[in-house]
């Protein structure tokens, strides 16, 4: 009799611990199911911040365009000045906007990083000193960060440099070199585009 109960107890103890691990996997799963889609949120969370900060970048850029670009000078004072203000005013509001998408880097990426950042603003101090070389040497940045084959000789050393940052640090710098080369051709239009007008002038050329 004794034993009967003892191993009905036992018995007893055994499902008891089964329906607990049972129901323990259960709730991993669970667990695990909404980590798995949390990732997921937090993917498209980092991708619409991403696209915001691109964006954020663009819209300055065109503003900036627009307060150096020629059309502005062809306008009248009285309406430059509107413009002028109302590009300020949209700067202004656009600068508030605080966007960020951090990035996890290892101490080799990190380091990685800080040279390939260091290198591309030495060249930016050349482009104010000597525009035609310093986009040469932009354009050679450039060319190490596509795919597809360059026109221009590519920067070997500085694409060993972005091959060892992180992925999102490599889409970083190949957008800031390809803003950059954008304004530095947008310079040299309007610069050309001033110099011919300046030789058209009758006035300028001392003629009457």
């Amino acid at each position: 009799m004794a034993q009967a109960k003892i191993q009905a107890k036992m018995n007893e103890a055994m499902c008891s611990k089964f329906s607990r691990t049972v129901s323990m996997a259960d709730r991993s799963g669970q667990l695990l199911e909404s980590l798995d889609q949390l990732e997921m949120r937090v993917e498209a969370l980092r991708e619409a911040a991403s696209a915001m900060e691109q964006e954020r970048e663009l819209i300055l850029e065109t503003i900036q365009s627009i307060q150096n670009g020629q059309e502005l000078r062809n306008v009248s004072p009285g309406e430059r000045e509107e413009l002028s203000l109302t590009a300020n005013h949209l700067m202004g509001r656009t600068l508030c906007v605080e966007v960020s998408v951090g990035t996890i880097r290892n101490s080799q990426q990190e380091e990685a990083l800080r040279k390939a950042t260091s290198l591309i603003d030495e060249i930016v101090k050349k482009l104010l000193d000597d525009m035609n070389s310093g986009r040469q040497l932009l354009l050679a940045l450039y060319a190490a960060c596509v795919t597809e084959a360059p026109p221009v000789p590519i920067d070997q050393k500085f694409q060993a440099i972005v091959i060892s940052c992180a992925l999102e640090d490599q889409k970083k710098i190949k957008r800031r070199l390809e803003t950059l080369v954008r304004n530095v051709d947008n310079a040299e239009k309007n610069i050309k585009i001033m110099d011919h007008q300046k030789l058209e002038d009758p006035q300028a050329n001392g003629c009457q």
